[in-house]
């Protein structure tokens, strides 16, 4: 051997990886979520208890690539056009987060401890600032992330992570030991301005002919890298800069978000993400000081409980303001109502301005892991309050569609609607591979006979397991209205298969068009047709002019909905609907070359 080789990184690295193994499933199965179980896993190996990692703090600094790798992929789900649609949620529900959230936190700071105003006012905005990795991560898990309620509670996270800039010159401008190397306020704001011009101009102009160059290469780990070296590179440009990683990588983000290689990038990247984001969970974890805590343990749980208390009311009331309903104010109110990862930056700057003790530090960096830690079982005592729901069912023991056998039709969503379809496969003798994501039906459909893949037929991992590389056709069936922009990144992975949809309602079907999919069957429409047939039919209408009423109504329904998909109007061709005291007979209108009869031809 050539010498003795160093270890201690190897060492650390088993050590992580086997408490995150220990502690993730095991937190997982009594309910309480992955990222509770990675912040116990951390306190455990960290200096507090069993002192296995001795320096929480460069394991720190390594995983904050995983916060900046997290809002990379954000940013890959907001194009600019969605960021512009949110800017009212950004720029005016999130600033006015940050200001309300900081002002009552410093009054509650300054009226009932010894802190000066100025310390009172950094503290207090310190912890008006809550943790985008750890709320992100739990609407990902939640699968919450794309609807209306998680595009809010990312838009205040998104002004947040730009408000650490201001808020490191307010505590500068406040210190009692200012640092000669900040920079000025000004000085600083033209800077950011000038490092997000460039990262928009580098987004636009240089990241596609790069990732089409790459892909012309056809060399998968190539992709890899380019996808890394963006996320790295942005990152790295706004930190020499003095300004936030995250930031960086969330700008780039952006910037691909319309890029036909969008979903090979995530894809890439998405592995880095969850180890790194593990890690910084567990070094959050090692950075709780116990000795803090034993010290001061009744002041430091009421505090993290007024802090969630005070950022909970303010944040409910501020959401329901512009205009969300009071039950999801509050749920958007539990979401933000724990301290963030930026507080402990914002806190060493206070220490180092001699604005607050090294202790007061330690304290409130201990309040605010404290406050993290509770944030999933407050969410849990919320749903349990506000939503009464069956537990879900064990997804233990389900297969998943890997081990599927290829068949030319893949049909996601295996309720009672698509049953039906199915069975007309099966009686042509298509093969035909189920999928859907509900343990209980998978186990109900194993009595009659049928084979049902657990997973989410919506992501592309998913569906290539499946064969769709080789399949003709997927068909949706599962029920509500969901958004058109799920089957994007299906499209973009298979665009060979054609896509068929079932929509929930006419306004649905009329979204889903406006998406591109391919063919979309409103889910009730040709049930309450035949419902019609069979009343008219006990009337005493006579079969034939059940029929052409039938063509009819038929005719003129989809020329409407045509109208109304194109233009977006849901009022579009009124004038063709059958109305009270019409008595239409085939007879009384020629309709041999597709005229629309006035809704006043009708005859006695």
């Amino acid at each position: 051997m050539a010498g003795e080789v160093d270890t201690t990184v190897l060492r650390e690295a088993v050590i992580y990886l086997a408490a995150a193994v220990v502690c993730v499933p095991l937190f997982n199965r009594l309910k309480l979520g992955a990222v509770l179980g990675y912040l116990v896993g951390g306190l455990i190996i960290g200096p507090s208890l069993l002192g296995l990692i001795p320096d929480p703090e460069r394991a720190m600094q390594f995983a904050e690539y995983g916060v900046v790798m997290l809002l990379f992929v954000v940013g890959l789900e907001l194009n600019p056009a969605r960021l512009w649609a949110l800017r009212r949620d950004i720029f005016g529900l999130g600033t006015l987060q940050v200001v309300m959230c900081g002002l009552a936190l410093a009054a509650a700071l300054f009226l009932g401890t010894a802190f000066t105003w100025h310390a009172a006012l950094v503290v207090g905005l310190a912890l008006a600032l809550s943790s985008t990795a750890l709320d992100v991560q739990i609407l990902q898990d939640q699968q919450k992330i794309n609807t209306p309620l998680g595009e809010r509670i990312i838009s205040i996270h998104l002004l947040q992570d730009l408000a650490i800039v201001p808020l490191l010159l307010v505590t500068s401008a406040l210190a009692r030991a200012p640092s000669p190397e900040v920079r000025s306020g000004w000085e600083l704001l033209l800077v950011a301005l000038a490092a997000i011009g460039g990262l928009v101009l580098a987004g636009r102009y240089l990241l596609n002919p790069l990732f089409r160059l790459i892909a012309m290469a056809g060399a998968r780990e190539v992709f890899v890298v380019g996808a890394l070296l963006t996320v790295l590179g942005a990152s790295f440009l706004m930190a020499s800069l003095g300004l936030s990683m995250a930031m960086g990588a969330f700008i780039a983000g952006v910037m691909l978000a319309d890029s036909p290689w969008r979903h090979e990038v995530e894809a890439d990247v998405e592995p880095f993400r969850g180890l790194l984001l593990g890690l910084f969970f567990m070094a959050v974890g090692m950075t709780l000081d116990l000795n803090v805590v034993l010290a001061n343990p009744l002041k430091i749980v009421v505090l993290a409980l007024l802090l969630m208390a005070i950022k909970l009311s303010v944040v409910a009331a501020l959401a329901r303001l512009f205009g969300s309903s009071w039950k999801d104010a509050s749920l958007i109110g539990v979401h933000l109502s724990q301290g963030g990862e930026f507080a402990f930056i914002v806190l060493g700057a206070a220490t180092a301005g001699v604005l607050i003790l090294p202790e007061a530090a330690s304290l409130f960096t201990a309040v605010v892991t404290l406050s993290m830690a509770l944030t999933v079982p407050a969410l849990m005592l919320w749903h349990r309050l506000f939503e009464h729901e069956a537990p879900p069912a064990s997804t233990e023991g389900l297969e998943g569609p890997d081990s599927a056998p290829p068949g030319s039709v893949i049909v996601v969503g295996y309720g009672r609607f698509g049953q039906i379809v199915t069975q007309l496969f099966h009686a042509r003798g298509v093969e035909v591979v189920l999928i859907d994501s509900r343990p209980d039906l998978i186990e109900q459909s194993k009595a009659f006979g049928w084979k049902v893949y657990y997973g989410d037929g919506f992501r592309p991992d998913v569906l290539r397991a499946a064969g769709a590389e080789d399949a003709q056709l997927l068909i949706v069936t599962t029920g509500g209205a969901w958004e058109p922009h799920r089957l994007d990144a299906v499209r973009h992975a298979f665009p060979h298969m054609k896509i068929i949809v079932r929509a929930h309602d006419r306004l649905h079907y009329m979204r889903l068009k406006a998406g591109d999919v391919d063919i979309a069957v409103r889910e009730l429409f040709y049930s309450a047709l035949e419902l019609g047939r069979i009343a008219l039919a006990e009337l005493g209408t006579p079969p034939e002019t059940i029929d052409e009423i039938t063509e009819e109504y038929v005719r003129r329904d989809s020329e409407r909905l045509a109208l109304q998909a194109a233009s977006g109007d849901i009022m579009a061709g009124r004038e063709t609907i059958f109305r009270p005291g019409q008595n239409w007979r085939p007879e009384s209108a020629d309709t041999s070359l597709g005229e629309i009869p006035p809704a006043e031809a009708a005859s006695s």
